[in-house]
């Protein structure tokens, strides 16, 4: 299975990026295989105008595309802003379409507030229905993520790292069984 992390921030000292490292690092330690998109080494510009059809990325964005393509399964991780999730996330979706149809996408947000990025994790369900992909129900929601990680970066808050376990395992039932129903012929 082909999997890719989208890392949704941009901001220099960004946190979230902490998140979409340990999710890397613990399906790495169960052999599950999956690839980091880093939306700050893309650059992308604003997506100015589509003039009512889908406007192709700039071609320095084809390996971008090409991943976004070829990956069976996708888990966007942003941080929760004014409530929302990440403008540069939202940003890198609009230039994409036909690779995100009908495949399993898991959310995980990360804020330094308690409630962990909830209501962006639900703005970004509804965002994954609308571009034609199934959103997973369960979401790993990060709180205080700016207490949750020591000074190496390495996860130093054992309820959070159950979440991430957790997250994992619901994750790979979801997309391996979307995955296996695409498989099949009607």
């Amino acid at each position: 299975m082909n999997i890719v992390i989208i890392s949704g921030s941009t901001r220099i000292g960004r946190l979230s990026h902490l998140a979409t490292v340990e999710l890397h690092k613990r399906m790495a330690q169960r052999n599950i295989k999956a690839e980091i998109i880093d939306l700050a080494e893309y650059k992308l510009p604003m997506l100015e105008n589509t003039a009512g059809k889908h406007e192709s990325p700039p071609p320095h964005l084809a390996a971008f595309v090409q991943k976004l393509d070829a990956a069976d399964a996708m888990i966007f991780v942003s941080p929760e802003y004014h409530g929302s999730y990440s403008g540069a996330l939202k940003n890198a979706l609009d230039y994409v379409w036909k690779e995100f149809s009908k495949k399993p996408i898991g959310v995980v947000t990360a804020t330094t507030g308690k409630f962990g990025g909830v209501n962006a994790s639900t703005q970004m369900q509804l965002l994954i229905l609308s571009i034609g992909a199934f959103p997973m129900p369960y979401k790993l929601l990060v709180p205080d993520v700016d207490k949750a990680f020591d000074e190496s970066g390495t996860l130093a808050n054992e309820p959070i790292a159950k979440t991430f376990e957790k997250f994992i395992t619901e994750f790979m039932w979801f997309a391996e069984a979307i995955i296996t129903q695409k498989g099949k012929k009607p």
